[in-house]
C-alpha cells in the first residue's frame, strides 16, 4: 500500500441525477477539485452499475432488458474460451487494456471517457482521480443466467465476471496513474447489506474476501488504492480484515453498528488505511432538507471521539486517515437535493481540515 493520508479531503460516490455528463462533471471538480471522480448516470440504462460491465462477458446478449448471460446460447463455449484466453495473454503481456473487452467502451463508457477528456484539459495537478465497479457480491448476484439462477453460484461464470471486474478496474488504475495521480477505485457492494440473511445464506466470508481481493489486486499492481463501498450495514469484520485500503460506511445512519468493531478498526488504520466517513446522507429529500453542515460537523466530531475512546486511537490520527462522503451516490435524489449533498460534503471537509 501507498503511503497516503487523506487528511479529511472530501470525496464523492459515483452518480448523479442528471442526463448532460459536462454538466456533471463540473459539479464534480466544483466540489472535489483535489480528488475527482467519473460519473455514472442512471437515467441511461446502460450506465446502470450491473449493465455498465455486462458487454464482453461469456453469454451475454445484446438488446435484452434483462441483466442476462445465456449458456443456452450457440457457441457459449467458444465464447467462454475466448474470455479466458483473453484473459491469460493480456494478464501476462500486460499489453493495454483499452481496445480489449475488459474496458468500457460506446455508451457504456461515455461518463469515463468524458472524464479522461475534462482531467486532460484541466491539467491538474490532482491527488488522485477516483473510479469504480461494481463489486463482485453485487454483480454476481444481481446477474441471472437463462434459468434465472444468479451467476454467482456459476462457478465459470462468476469466474469469468470477478476477471472482467478487475481488468477493468486495473484498466482504470493504469489511466489514472498515466495522469499523473494516484488511482483510487472503488467495489460498490449495497448487496453485502444483506451478507448473513436468507438469500445469502449459502455465501461464506471466504466468498467475500477472495472475489474482492482478487480485485484488489489488479488495482494495487497499478499503484492504486482499493476502496469498498457499502451503503448499509455488514459484518465489517469481512473488510476490516482483507487486503482493502479504504472502508467507506454510511456513518449518518450505522456508525453504531461500525463502532462494534473497535479492535479491528485499530488494526486497520495502524496499517496505514483510510475510512470514509459517509456523513451526509442521501436516502431521501426529505431527510436532505433537514441537514446542515453545524449539524454534521457536530455529530462526526462525537463520532470520531467516540472511537478514539473504544479504540484507543489518537482523533489526529483518525482525522489524518479519513475522507468526508456522502452516505451513497445521489443518482436516485432529484437534482436540488444532489447539489445540496455536494455542497454539504464539500463544507464539511473544510471544516476538517482547519488547523
Amino acid at each position: 500500500m501507498i503511503d497516503f493520508k487523506p487528511r479529511a479531503l472530501p470525496l464523492l460516490i459515483g452518480s448523479l441525477p442528471m442526463t448532460d455528463h459536462t454538466a456533471a462533471l463540473n459539479l464534480v471538480f466544483e466540489h472535489t477539485p483535489d480528488i475527482p471522480l467519473w460519473i455514472q448516470l442512471p437515467l441511461y440504462k446502460e450506465e446502470g452499475m450491473i449493465s455498465q460491465f455486462l458487454s464482453g462477458l461469456p453469454g451475454f446478449v445484446a438488446g435484452t432488458e434483462k441483466n442476462l448471460l445465456d449458456t443456452s446460447k450457440p457457441g457459449f463455449d467458444n465464447e467462454m474460451v475466448s474470455f479466458f484466453e483473453d484473459y491469460l495473454t493480456l494478464s501476462e503481456s500486460g499489453e493495454d487494456l483499452g481496445n480489449s473487452r475488459f474496458a468500457l467502451s460506446g455508451t457504456r463508457g461515455k461518463g469515463f471517457f468524458e472524464f479522461l477528456r475534462q482531467v486532460d484539459e484541466k491539467g491538474g495537478p490532482f491527488i488522485a482521480l477516483k473510479g469504480q465497479v461494481t463489486g463482485p457480491i453485487t454483480f454476481g448476484t444481481a446477474v441471472k443466467d437463462e434459468k434465472d439462477k444468479d451467476i454467482f453460484y456459476h462457478d465459470q461464470l462468476r469466474d469469468a465476471a470477478i476477471k472482467k471486474l478487475a481488468m477493468n478496474a486495473k484498466w482504470q488504475a493504469k489511466e489514472f496513474s498515466k495522469r499523473g495521480a494516484i488511482p483510487i477505485i472503488f467495489l460498490d457492494e449495497p448487496a453485502l447489506a444483506g451478507f448473513g440473511t436468507s438469500a445469502y445464506i449459502t455465501i461464506s466470508k471466504a466468498d467475500v474476501t477472495l472475489g474482492i481481493e482478487e480485485i484488489s489486486r489488479e488495482i494495487h499492481s497499478e499503484g492504486g488504492l482499493t476502496g469498498v463501498h457499502v451503503c448499509a450495514n455488514t459484518e465489517w469484520d469481512m473488510l476490516l480484515g482483507s487486503d482493502i485500503d479504504i472502508i467507506s460506511f454510511d456513518t449518518f445512519s450505522y456508525f453504531d453498528k461500525f463502532i462494534l468493531y473497535p479492535e479491528m478498526i485499530k488494526s486497520f488504520l495502524n496499517q496505514g488505511k483510510i475510512l470514509a466517513w459517509g456523513i451526509i446522507p442521501t436516502a431521501k429529500p426529505e431527510l436532505v432538507a433537514k441537514q446542515n453542515a453545524p449539524g454534521l460537523i457536530r455529530l462526526l466530531h462525537q463520532q470520531m471521539d467516540e472511537l478514539s475512546r473504544k479504540a484507543g486511537i489518537d482523533k489526529k490520527t483518525i482525522i489524518s486517515q479519513s475522507f468526508i462522503t456522502p452516505s451513497c451516490g445521489t443518482g436516485s435524489l432529484d437534482l436540488d437535493s444532489a447539489k445540496k449533498v455536494l455542497k454539504l460534503t464539500k463544507e464539511v471537509a473544510e471544516a476538517f481540515r482547519k488547523p
